[in-house]
């Protein structure tokens, strides 16, 4: 009689392990369903933003490298999409991400002098005559590939070399939506989990208004 009763206590517990088990492969399924990883530069940028504690939520789609091509597969959700333009000064020796609701286009010219007006009156060089980086300083600097320029770029940018620059009506929007640093996906974040990542790459961000 005590041995059967052993033998039942022992075949409960296996049983309650299994079935532990098998929640505990199933959670992990389903975050990986949820997140539908699609490649290991947005699994990076999702990763950070779970490690520091920042919501966010995340959809994918199609390949949309220009605006055109991504607003067939944006959601309509209230976000502030986002372009992302990467720079460099005329000495190559400083490089600029700069972001603005996605509707506009910026001329060069003006950039330039909205970048040294708020450089300059901080004691910082003039960028000069600004022009686009190549594919192989956006590589080095941000990890990134044309078309999938964003802030969460800066991830990779472990020395801080990059500066940020947001147009200042970025800051007044609700939430905002990037690539995950890959065109085929979409990252909504709220204005104050947005602030949150900012400092927390540790790179000089300013404001311009463009506007």
């Amino acid at each position: 009689m005590r041995y059967a009763n052993k033998l039942r206590q022992n075949l409960r517990m296996s049983e309650n392990f299994c079935n532990f088990a098998a929640e505990l492969k199933f959670t992990k399924l389903t975050s990986e369903m949820e997140y539908e990883i699609i490649s290991e530069r947005q699994e990076k940028v999702l990763r950070y933003l779970e490690e520091n504690d920042i919501p966010f939520t995340t959809y994918n789609h199609p390949e949309g490298k220009t605006i055109e091509e991504a607003k067939r597969w944006w959601h309509d959700d209230g976000s502030l999409h986002c372009k992302n333009i990467f720079m460099r000064n005329h000495k190559g020796n400083q490089h600029y991400l700069i972001c603005f609701p996605c509707d506009d286009d910026l001329a060069i010219h003006d950039i330039e002098h909205w970048l040294k007006e708020v450089l300059m009156a901080q004691g910082q060089n003039s960028p000069g005559k600004l022009s686009f980086a190549s594919p192989e300083r956006m590589m080095r600097y941000l990890g990134l590939e044309p078309g999938s320029v964003s802030p969460f770029g800066l991830i990779n940018d472990t020395e801080h070399h990059v500066i940020l620059f947001l147009d200042s009506r970025l800051k007044d929007a609700a939430s905002l939506s990037f690539h995950p640093n890959d065109c085929r996906g979409t990252v909504v974040i709220s204005q104050d989990a947005f602030q949150k990542y900012l400092a927390t790459i540790g790179n000089q961000v300013e404001y311009i208004k463009t506007n």
